[in-house]
Order: structure tokens, then C-alpha cells, then sequence
């Protein structure tokens, strides 16, 4: 039997993420107790029954107690309050984690509040579907993904090669960033798609009920891929844009600037321009075909 990687870890905050590491450390016998805290009784409910945790709590303190790792699932807004709870009873040597899709506000609002002793290892595990809550995770979930850590210069080498060992067992592919340089990846890969999609499935909802109607019956894959996207859980996507502001501002007038170009060459007729943008962005969806993240 593998040995135990932690012998205890809380999950603070158990949503798809969380709910699907927890699957995994217990199918592998890489923990040997869990502990799931989240504000909602039906969410420990939840958890209790599809048994993917020994004990749970709404009681952050509760969980973070004597904890080898904890990891922090929540919407990125509440960090700063939970390290504020969790400080003082975590124990030495503990390791903190985060599944966050912003690393740079992330670190601002957990780190003064972490004492000496214990280790932060900011994480994000590039994976998910648009569903949400602990019933929606599956062990499988991270198989050949990125996951990105954006350790800080003060990090413990230890500690980070201990987080990056759970995610690679877990079929991740682990790569090391600059926490502000992840932040402005993850705007052109994920927040600015995210944000268009909210966008245009916003706008088909503000069309006459005739037209939205047939909107809906007609959806091809273009549109029916947007409303997949926009699905996703709207508070912590609120919660991404408010803490990557300053990326997501700067890749949207970009956005901006290439879509009032592209409405120039369709208003002028200007073909050709066209083609050349199509057969660009073409290589690069073969490219991430090749890359295994389609």
C-alpha cells in the first residue's frame, strides 16, 4: 500500500477542484484523513455521502487544525478572512495550498496572515468542467493538465517539491511561474474567453423572446460551446475578474483593438485580411490538439 503523502488534509471550500483531489488522495492511499469545511449543511451533506471525507465542519479553524496540508478552494475573495481564522492554529511545518485561478492577490491576502514555520505554496491546477460543487468532481478530472505553482522567493524548496509530487501523481504536467506572469497568461487563455462568453450569452438573452427563442432551438456548436463556458460557477468567476482586474483590462482593449480591425476588413470587404486572420488562429487550435489540451 502507498505510503501516505499527508496524513491529514483539509479542504477548505470542496467544490469540482477540491472534491476531485479528495478522490484521488483517497483512491491512491495518499492521505490518511480528510477534512471538508464549507459554509453550506447541504455541501457537508453532500460530501458525507458520496464519503469523500473522515470529518466535516463549517468551521475553518476546525479543519486547519493539525492539518499536514490545507487547501484552500473557495472563492478567491474569502482568502484573506480565512488566513486571518486559520493562522493561528496551523501547526508547524503544515503546508497551505490554493486551487485559485488569480495567484498575485491570492499571495497578497494569505501570506501576512501564515506564521512563521508554515509553509504557502500558491496552485492552480489548469482543469475543470463548467459544473460545480462536490458532486461534480471525479478522480480523473486532472489527468495530462497543467497545473502552475507560483511560489514566492521565501518558499520552502521541500514544500513546493511535495506539492508538485501530489500533482504530478495525480497525471498533472507541473510548471513553476512568476506569479504576476501567470496572471496575465491566464487572462488571454481563460478570464477574456470566460468574459466574451458571458458577453454573448448575455446578449442572446437580451433579444425579443421571438428571435431568443430560436436562438436557443438552433444553437450550433459555435454558440452551444459559449453557453458551456458561461455555465461556470458565477461567483467565483466574479471574484476572478475583480482580482485580476488590471490583466483582464489590459487583454480586453487588446481584444478591443483586433475586433475593430476585423469589423473594418467585414464592413470594407476586405477578404483577404480575413483569410489571413483564419489561417492563423487555425494553427493554433491544431497546435493545442498537439499539446493534448483539447
Amino acid at each position: 500500500m502507498t505510503e501516505p503523502l499527508f496524513q491529514r488534509v483539509a479542504f477548505i471550500g470542496i467544490g469540482l477542484i477540491g472534491s476531485s483531489l479528495a478522490r484521488f488522495l483517497r483512491r491512491e492511499g495518499m492521505v490518511g484523513e480528510i477534512v471538508a469545511c464549507a459554509r453550506r449543511q447541504e455541501t457537508l451533506d453532500k460530501v458525507m455521502e458520496l464519503k469523500l471525507a473522515d470529518r466535516v465542519t463549517d468551521d475553518p479553524v476546525v479543519a486547519a487544525k493539525d492539518a499536514d496540508l490545507v487547501m484552500i478552494g473557495t472563492p478567491v475573495a474569502a482568502y484573506a478572512e480565512i488566513g486571518r481564522r486559520i493562522g493561528p492554529v496551523l501547526k508547524p511545518g503544515a503546508i497551505v495550498s490554493d486551487v485559485g485561478s488569480v495567484k498575485q492577490t491570492v499571495i497578497r491576502d494569505l501570506s501576512p496572515s501564515l506564521p512563521a514555520g508554515v509553509h504557502f505554496v500558491p496552485g492552480h491546477p489548469v482543469a475543470g468542467t463548467e459544473h460545480s460543487g462536490p458532486e461534480s468532481g471525479f478522480a480523473d478530472l486532472f489527468h495530462d493538465r497543467w497545473c502552475i505553482l507560483t511560489p514566492t522567493a521565501g518558499t520552502d524548496p521541500a514544500a513546493v517539491a511535495k506539492i508538485s509530487d501530489m500533482w504530478t501523481r495525480a497525471g498533472m504536467r507541473v510548471v513553476e511561474m512568476d506569479a504576476e506572469h501567470h496572471d496575465k497568461v491566464l487572462a488571454v487563455t481563460s478570464h477574456l474567453p470566460h468574459l466574451i462568453a458571458y458577453t454573448i450569452v448575455g446578449t442572446a438573452t437580451d433579444l425579443e423572446e421571438t428571435l431568443r427563442s430560436e436562438v436557443i432551438k438552433f444553437s450550433a456548436g459555435g454558440f452551444r460551446d459559449f453557453t458551456r463556458i458561461a455555465a461556470s460557477d458565477p461567483v467565483m468567476w466574479r471574484d476572478i475578474f475583480l482580482n485580476n482586474r488590471e490583466a483582464v483590462l489590459e487583454m480586453l482593449q487588446r481584444f478591443s483593438e483586433d475586433l475593430s480591425a476585423l469589423q473594418r476588413a467585414i464592413r470594407w470587404g476586405e477578404g483577404d485580411k480575413l483569410e489571413e486572420l483564419f489561417t492563423r488562429t487555425r494553427a493554433i487550435r491544431r497546435s493545442i490538439i498537439e499539446a493534448k489540451q483539447a
